[in-house]
């Protein structure tokens, strides 16, 4: 390999490291837990968070395919990331206005939403950027080491934020110092910077990106204006095409359910053991570090797994994995244990927490780097960024539905533990649907007939 495939597959990865942050540390693991504190009840927050979120995936579902086939079309891919890294910065960095003394929610689920999709939408372009980094038989190794290395970004940001910023109960950081850049506690100015920590990162650990990755121009086939105004009436004939590669649609479908629940997992991990066992924002930190880990490992034996077996194996695996997982999330709380009841103040509760965790941190980073490699045996090679456009909005095409379901369950049980059921049916779909998915994807010969 020369030195600038290798650089260039560095600058890849890179993508992954600068932009896990925003999962770990906005979406689950400090800012989250942190506007539960701020509502005071974790099942209005689970509710609302679920209501935010949903609202997000329903615009990243309408809008990725059509400029994924808009950037196939005019050989542009390059000046969209950019575009959608300013959202991802601007969004995380507004997060710093959810000031306890003057909270509006609403506000502060838009600028989420802001850096949500400028997240989504950056990732569909670099991802498909992953057939030209390499062979096939290898994307399984670079994607799982990439998403390892995106884990290992998201691990150390944590441990940045929790030592040196977030503040806990005594106003201190986890290792008992007052929150660095003299961020006042009092105002909780110590988590509240994690919005611009994380847009700061991004902005930082992108120059490797845009410095080694180059984007091979292809010819365009149209103008802007007129890859526009032929985006919708593309997309519909690519949805009529979906049934003549049945492998490709049961995939789509698959993944569109259990990309959801594990989304869900994500999302509301963090606000649901504060809710439930009444955890801080630095007990929830320390929570992520351990699942963060897990999740840093397995991507890296997930793609050693993918490069041997082929994806599919990998998939299904991680995915019976979660479906118990989420089954065994319902039945911990402060009173019981899988069912068996624990004496006040026992930390068992807390240490069946930290194993659930670490479990989802595990499977869920595998299940990612391998359905990203399996995307590019199932795409038509000539349409790749539309395909994971295509993989976006099925991501997010019913990406609202474990939100808002996990969102209205919880409102009408008034239960954070019963909230989570929906999970379960969402991985249980995936799952079966997985069985008409074809390992090595589409023939060639179809491709071209469709």
């Amino acid at each position: 390999m020369t030195v600038s495939a290798r650089r260039r597959i560095w600058g890849w990865w890179f993508f992954d490291w600068a932009s896990q942050p925003y999962a770990t540390l906005l979406m689950t693991f400090i800012f989250a837990p942190y506007v539960k504190d701020l509502l005071g009840d974790g099942t209005a927050a689970q509710a609302a968070w679920g209501y935010g979120i949903g609202a997000a995936g329903i615009v990243i579902a309408l809008l990725a395919p059509i400029l994924g086939a808009i950037a196939d079309k005019t050989g542009h891919r390059m000046p969209w990331i950019v575009l959608f890294s300013a959202l991802y910065v601007g969004g995380a960095f507004g997060l710093w206005w959810a000031n306890p003394a003057d909270f509006n929610l609403v506000l502060i689920l838009f600028f989420f939403g802001v850096g949500m999709v400028g997240l989504e939408f950056a990732t569909i372009f670099t991802n498909a950027l992953l057939p030209e980094l390499g062979p096939r038989t290898a994307l399984g190794r670079i994607s799982g080491t990439g998403w390892a290395f995106g884990y290992v970004g998201g691990l150390i940001a944590l441990i940045a934020m929790l030592t040196l910023f977030a503040e806990g109960d005594t106003g201190t950081t986890l290792i008992g110092r007052a929150p660095a850049l003299g961020l006042d506690p009092a105002a909780r100015e110590g988590t509240r910077f994690v919005g611009p920590f994380v847009a700061i990162w991004y902005a930082l650990f992108m120059i490797p990106f845009f410095w080694w990755v180059r984007v091979p121009r292809t010819p365009p086939t149209a103008t802007v204006r007129t890859a526009l105004a032929q985006a919708l009436p593309d997309l519909r004939a690519t949805l009529r095409r979906l049934p003549r590669t049945p492998s490709l649609l049961a995939y789509l479908a698959s993944s569109m359910f259990y990309r959801d629940a594990l989304n869900g997992m994500y999302v509301f991990g963090g606000i649901y053991a504060a809710g439930v066992l009444g955890w801080s924002v630095v007990d929830v930190g320390v929570f992520g570090i351990l699942a963060v880990i897990a999740g840093a490992l397995f991507s890296w034996l997930g793609g050693i797994a993918d490069h041997r077996y082929g994806p599919k194996p990998v998939i299904v695996f991680c995915v019976l994995m979660l479906s118990t997982v989420a089954v065994g999330v319902i039945f911990v709380s402060r009173e019981a244990v899988f069912g068996l009841s624990v004496a006040p103040g026992s930390s068992l509760p807390d240490v069946a927490f930290y194993v659930l965790g670490a479990i989802i941190g595990g499977a869920g980073g595998a299940l990612q780097t391998a359905s990203r490699t399996m995307m590019v045996r199932q795409a038509n090679p000539a349409r790749m960024t539309e395909s994971f456009g295509l993989y976006a909005l099925t991501g997010k095409a019913t990406s609202f539905l474990a939100p808002i379901s996990i969102g209205l369950v919880t409102d009408v049980t008034g239960s954070q533990q019963m909230g989570i059921t929906p999970l379960v049916v969402l991985f249980v779909l995936g799952l079966s649907l997985l069985v008409f998915v074809r390992a090595d994807g589409e023939r060639a010969d179809r491709w071209h007939a469709s």
